[in-house]
């Protein structure tokens, strides 16, 4: 059976009230991205970083999947195949739609992570400068999400999925981020028919046989529906 591998963007998640950093007025906008996603910016003002991330867990606790979270969980489940979601999004959206084995490439708003020991646990609501890591008790506790500078988490197996996959869409992405860009490419060199799901194309367009373009509560619930009437 086909097997389709997903990756979804920010583009995703707007719908359901989340900003991303490009967004005029939204949470990032309030920010330098040099200052509060990146390790240097981590290390000259921890405060600053520890406050930033624990407002974007108060904003993500407060919305609800949208019609695209939830028809590709249908997706998953229906499907005769493997269905691959990997997301650029450190929201639980995908989960709270009903998705299985989501793969975080930039890692979890809801994840801590000890920059001492490497440990990781859940992290709590509000994460204060200093906070002691449960394993070696080292105030290094940081949120557990992928920073400019950072390699992206479980880039093996998500070559490893790009490598066998029949169908790659790519959604709500900018194809403006590395490594993430290229998976179209990879995909592409595997055999795989491309897609993309956005409001326009990107700049990485020319890499895919097709695209859809619109709103992802609206496109993706659409190419679900299409892609499950096949025939078997």
């Amino acid at each position: 059976m086909e097997k389709i591998v997903i990756l979804t963007g920010a583009g995703i998640s707007t719908e359901s009230g989340l900003s991303t950093f490009r967004d005029e007025g939204g949470l990032w906008a309030q920010h330098r991205i040099e200052d509060v996603a990146t390790p240097e910016g981590f290390a000259r003002n921890p405060a600053l970083v520890q406050g930033f991330y624990n407002a974007r867990r108060v904003q993500a606790a407060g919305v609800e999947p949208n019609a695209a979270h939830k028809a590709l969980a249908r997706l998953q489940k229906d499907w005769p195949g493997e269905v691959v979601i990997v997301t650029q999004n450190v929201d639980g959206l995908h989960e709270a739609g009903g998705a299985r084995n989501v793969i975080h490439m930039h890692g979890t708003l809801a994840g801590a992570l000890c920059s001492a020991c490497g440990h990781r646990w859940g992290a709590p609501p509000e994460m204060a400068v200093g906070e002691p890591c449960p394993s070696c008790n080292r105030p290094t506790a940081r949120p557990d999400v992928v920073w400019f500078g950072e390699m992206p988490y479980h880039m093996d197996e998500i070559y490893d999925h790009l490598a066998s996959a029949s169908l790659f869409a790519a959604i709500g992405t900018s194809g403006q981020v590395y490594p993430a860009a290229a998976f179209v490419h990879e995909a592409q060199a595997a055999g795989a028919q491309t897609v993309e799901i956005n409001l326009e194309p990107t700049l990485g367009a020319s890499g895919f046989d097709t695209y859809i373009l619109g709103k992802a509560s609206e496109t993706v619930p659409n190419w679900v529906e299409q892609l499950l009437a096949r025939p078997s």
